[in-house]
């Protein structure tokens, strides 16, 4: 049969309106099956939690679940901002390497060479170690004397001369142990490299540079719109406990939103901080003495997703738990931030990957 050129016409646009349907009822379908297994983790009267699903540095899926605040019965919403712990550990990484890049020091330089009288009991602990978690040092928040100045404002001296006549765990390279020490004592070289505070730096060099606006050096007192209270769970909640932001420091004491963690990882993919080189230096899968792969660079995990590489951390901190994950081969970053140490975000932000490069993998193959 001959087609005459008005119903070929008809044809194109009618096969394009049946694509645009299917790809709008896919997408429908998505965010349905992320809906119902956040919805079931997060009940509308208790703590609650934003995740975030970008893909190509654009936003795919952003919503908040849950309650901010209980007394008040203050809903969530996907602005609010959270303490995001042990996720700080990127931003002191890449703040290192910003100072590598300006030739401020070698990431083989030992501690010593910054703090002259730190006991390295005969032992080459560098920069190196502390980033990825093999120095051997002590993590000072598993000492038990940790509770009697938990609420001190401490210099970040006076908190490193807290652990740092402990014994050793083990010689430097030897291991992999999670030490937030290491990360106390890398906030301790930026300050003494750069002249401004731990928080001054991060704020100048990395929030304002990559447009991050909702993003702070966490502070008790002082007032910060939008930011979610956090609660612990005994036979009920309870508000979290108070501490010092000294104590947590480097590792762990910057607060942010969904939106500003998109952009710090658009920031990093786009090479905005440090170049590629560089910043390549925090994504490699480093070794230990033996040659055993730690599956840690500095400041991520390197780990995978149903075979496929990803980089990874999680953070805790009283009343607040964080996850993060990034596949940058299918370039998908997910972020759940919470506001109960008792409902960690870990797993089912790994299953919100997967089954967003799922989604990606089929939308490929449709455009095939």
């Amino acid at each position: 049969m001959k087609i005459i050129p008005g119903k070929k016409i008809f044809l194109v646009i009618l096969a394009f309106v049946i694509f645009q349907f299917q790809t709008v009822s896919y997408a429908q379908s998505f965010d349905q099956k992320i809906d119902s297994l956040l919805q079931v983790k997060y009940q509308p009267a208790s703590p609650g939690a934003v995740f975030l699903i970008a893909q190509k540095g654009k936003m795919l899926y952003k919503k908040a679940f849950g309650l901010a605040n209980l007394e008040l019965n203050v809903d969530m919403k996907p602005d609010h901002i959270f303490e995001i712990g042990s996720i700080t550990k990127q931003f002191t990484a890449v703040s290192i390497l910003m100072l590598v890049e300006k030739g401020k020091l070698n990431l083989q330089d030992e501690i010593t060479k910054f703090i002259p009288d730190y006991p390295a009991h005969g032992k080459k602990i560098t920069v190196h170690h502390l980033l990825t978690h093999t120095s051997g040092i002590k993590d000072y928040t598993k000492m038990k004397a940790l509770n009697d100045i938990s609420q001190n404002d401490l210099t970040p001296l006076e908190l490193i001369d807290f652990f740092k006549n402990e014994p050793m765990d083990f010689d430097p390279g030897e291991q992999f142990k999670y030490c937030n020490s290491g990360y106390v004592i890398l906030g301790y070289i930026i300050e003494s490299l750069s002249g401004q505070s731990y928080a001054g730096f991060v704020e100048d060099n990395i929030f304002k540079k990559a447009g991050m606006m909702s993003s702070f050096y966490a502070n008790s007192g002082q007032l910060i719109k939008n930011r979610v209270s956090g609660y612990h769970k005994k036979d009920s909640y309870v508000n979290a406990r108070h501490i010092s932001f000294t104590l947590t420091y480097a590792a762990g004491s910057l607060m942010s939103n969904a939106d500003d963690m998109l952009t710090w990882q658009n920031a990093l993919s786009n090479n905005l901080l440090v170049n590629e080189n560089t910043i390549n230096q925090a994504f490699a899968n480093y070794k230990l003495n033996n040659g055993n792969h730690i599956n840690y660079g500095y400041g991520w995990f390197i780990k995978d997703i149903n075979g496929i590489p990803d980089r990874e951390h999680g953070g805790s901190i009283f009343g607040f738990k964080s996850m993060a994950v990034y596949l940058p081969g299918e370039d998908i970053y997910v972020i759940g931030l919470n506001n109960c140490d008792c409902n960690s975000p870990t797993e089912i932000t790994k299953q919100i990957a997967s089954l967003a490069l799922e989604n990606s993998m089929k939308s490929e193959n449709r455009r095939n």
